[in-house]
Parts: C-alpha cells; structure tokens; sequence
C-alpha cells in the first residue's frame, strides 16, 4: 500500500470522545484526506479489516479495546500502517511506552492547533512513502544529513563516527540551522535507536516545570501534583535525550543536571528514590557557552560535561547548495500538510530562495514556503510568489561597520537580530518569530548585544 502525488492518503480516527473524533476528522478532511471514524477499537479493527489505511490516528485510553492493543494489532497484521497516538497531558509516559511498540509519534490532547495536527500527519505519510519505496526498489542506503554542501561533509563524517559511542555530543549553532535534526540523526545511526529519542526545549517552560518536566514529581510534591509523573529523563530509558537550548537552564537545574551526567541518577521533584538515568545526551545551544561561562552565567563543570565533542552545525548561508533541494523536500512536505496537489519551484524562485540571507535558517526558509504555498494559486511557485523572502543586503543597506563580514556566530546573531527588527518595525514579538526563537531568548539576546 501507498500514496501517490495525486490520491490522498485514507485516515482512520479513534476516539471515544465524540467531539475530538469531529474535530481531526474535520481538519483532516480539509487537508484532502479520506477519513473514515471509530468510536472505539473494536469498531477501527472492523474497519481495518475491510479498508487498507496508510495512518491511524488512536487515542490510547479506550473502553475494550484501548490504543494499545489496537496499536499491537496493526503493527503484526498490517505493518506499513502508520500509527499516531493521542494521550492526554500527565500521560505521556504511555505515549512513549507506545512508540517503543511502533507508533510514529504522539500528539497531546486537547489538540488546539489544526496546523500542527497535519504537520505531524503529513511527517508520518512521508515516512510510509519513503518505506513503500524502499519496498519496490530494494533496501534504501541511509539518507545523508545534508544534500552535498562541502560544509556538511565534516559535519555528517563527524556525527556517524561519534554515533556509535556513548559519548555526550554538543551541537553548536545559530537558531533553525538543523541541531534537532542532527540529533536525531546520531540517534538513529546508534546502537539505541530502537530505544526512545526524547527531546526537550529549555527555553520553553519556566525553571520549576521544567525542573518537573525533567525529572518527574513525586505525589504532593507541589500543589496540584495528584500522582508521581515520572520524568522525560526516565521516559527516554535506554535511548537519547536531547536537551535543546540548554544555554537556558536556570542556575539550580544546571548544578542538577551536572549530577546526573556525572553519577547517572537523581531524584524526582519531591522524592528520595534514586532512579537510574540510562540514556545518551545530546545537547544544543545557539549561545556562545564560553562567554556565558566568563559572565558567570553557565557552569563551567556542566560545559565541559556536555562538550565532549562539540559539532557546530553550518547555517545556511554556508550551505547555500543545500538551499534548493532542502525547499524541494520542504515543500513537499508541506503541501502534504495543506492537503494541496503537489507543488515545485520554477529556476527563479530557486535562485532567489538560493540567495537570500536566511537570518532564521532552515525554520525560516520552511516558513516563507508556507506562506508562499498557502498563497500559490498555480503548481509551480515563482520568484513573484515567494512571500516575505529576507534579502540580502545590498550596497544601500549595507550592514554596519561593526557587522561587516562577521567572523563569529555572536556578530552573525547580532546582525540577524537588527535586520529582524528593522523588517518589523521594531517589533520584537514578530522578529521573534521571524528569526525562529522564542520571545523571552529574543530580550535576552537584547541585553546580552546592547539593543535593549
């Protein structure tokens, strides 16, 4: 079974709650799939018994039949059926029990964002295409990291060789130039990629969830902590963990972390077990550490625990081969998601998206492909269609004396961060996003540049 560019993929949604049934139905519909409803297991094994599906999207607690066992039943008697798990907040740890038993990838209800729903979707069909090849031609060869930029070539040369090691690797990097991709590229070339890749943002929460989210909690250990949760740490058992914008932490989870990579247990939030922490790390930053260091603001026994072996990743602006293919996979991707016919790029819009600045990297580029695909009312996207491409500064706008020709990643983000906010007019929420990072990194590079 598989798709085609022009046939859209056949769904099936399972939940016992009728509302969030309709609700993925509804956005999926919309995207251009076929999407067929269950109740619960029982009634979507009736179904798979008469219709080939290429994803199933299941929520885990069920009456009967509960996801679970409707997962283990597709993964022996239909294999190349794509599974997405929904499990409520606090319930993670079933989610990633779920993925060790062949789910593709999780979504936490309730699911607010119909975008993010069919970007996960679109992940998930992409990769039943990629194995329904693999299938007709022979066993595929492992797919690079990159798409032959000589910048690259060091870089994936270094990251396969540190794979199979134990080893604590350290990713370098302005913001969107690919880290987590990376990451899970050393995951999976290592001896633990049957084991869970678990990923976390330490920019995204605040210090006391984080410290929770990390660690897990213990009963009463706070107000509103009902039951134990045990934590992404303990959820990744076996496998990686990946620790983005680690240059984040607070001051108090830095000394906690530095005590699990030295000893390899800790505590939950709350609690005096011990538990084993049996995972590889991988870090990312696109903060200069170092400097933190001297400014008192990073540990410099955690740096020296984490850069075990640093690998920066080159951005895009000395990639610039890699431009052009990685639009075309993006895009496609992307048009999957839109449930849009499939979509290419003319020469033109090749050559300009080749020569743009790309301040926000891979993340920006995805973003100005989708715009310009929600926009496009043809198949082929033009120069004249790409919507808000970043430029590259001309003679007229020539950057500041201080910003010429930038040797270090700091001059590099000082520069991106004052063409974002000339583009916005200053406003610091749409610059933001623009460079791809989150508001409160955005001040805090402010003040760290003096453009507060």
């Amino acid at each position: 079974m598989s798709t085609s560019d022009t046939v859209k993929a056949r769904l099936l949604v399972v939940d016992d709650e009728e509302g969030v049934r309709t609700f993925l139905a509804d956005a999926l519909t919309d995207a251009g799939h076929a999407v067929a409803q269950a109740a619960d297991g029982e009634a979507a094994l009736a179904l798979l018994g008469k219709t080939a599906f290429h994803l199933v999207l299941t929520d885990l607690r069920m009456p009967g039949v509960d996801g679970m066992a409707l997962l283990q039943t597709i993964r022996r008697e239909s294999p190349d059926t794509e599974v997405i798990v929904l499990t409520a907040h606090g319930s993670i740890e079933n989610a990633v029990e779920a993925m060790k038993h062949g789910a593709f990838d999780y979504l936490q209800k309730p699911i607010s964002s119909p975008a993010a729903l069919r970007l996960t979707v679109a992940r998930a069909l992409e990769r039943h295409r990629l194995r329904a090849r693999q299938e007709i031609g022979g066993a595929a060869a492992e797919p690079p990291l990159g798409y032959g930029a000589p910048a690259m070539i060091p870089v994936e040369q270094a990251l396969r060789k540190v794979a199979v090691t134990n080893a604590t690797v350290l990713l370098l990097g302005e913001s969107g130039a690919g880290k987590e991709v990376a990451a899970r590229a050393v995951h999976r070339w290592s001896p633990r990629a049957a084991a869970p890749f678990v990923a976390v943002n330490c920019a995204a929460l605040s210090p006391e969830l984080l410290e929770s989210e990390l660690f897990g909690h213990e009963k009463g250990a706070f107000t509103g902590a009902h039951a134990r949760q045990r934590g992404r740490i303990e959820l990744a058992e076996g496998g990686t963990f990946f620790l983005d914008e680690v240059g984040e932490l607070a001051p108090n989870l830095q000394a906690k972390l530095l005590r699990v990579l030295q000893e390899k247990r800790f505590e939950r939030v709350g609690g005096h077990q011990t538990v084993e922490a049996n995972v590889r790390w991988i870090a990312a930053t696109n903060r200069n550490l170092v400097e933190m260091q001297q400014r008192g603001g990073f540990r410099e026994d955690l740096y020296h625990r984490l850069a075990v072996f640093p690998v920066r990743m080159p951005s895009l602006r000395e990639r610039r081969e890699d431009i052009a293919p990685l639009a075309d996979a993006l895009l496609a991707r992307i048009a999957t998601g839109l449930g849009k016919p499939r979509l290419s790029l003319s020469d033109d819009a090749r050559r300009a998206l080749s020569a743009a600045a790309w301040p926000g990297n891979v993340r920006e580029l995805a973003n100005v492909l989708e715009r310009s695909a929600i926009l496009a009312e043809r198949a082929q996207i033009t120069a004249d269609d790409l919507a808000l491409l970043p430029e590259v500064p001309s003679e007229t706008t020539r950057p500041r004396d201080h910003e010429a020709n930038p040797q270090t990643v700091s001059e590099l983000e000082r520069a991106a961060i004052e063409r974002a906010l000339a583009a916005t007019g200053g406003n610091r929420r749409r610059a933001a996003a623009q460079l791809g990072i989150g508001l409160r990194t955005l001040y805090d590079k402010l003040k760290r540049y003096g453009l507060g």
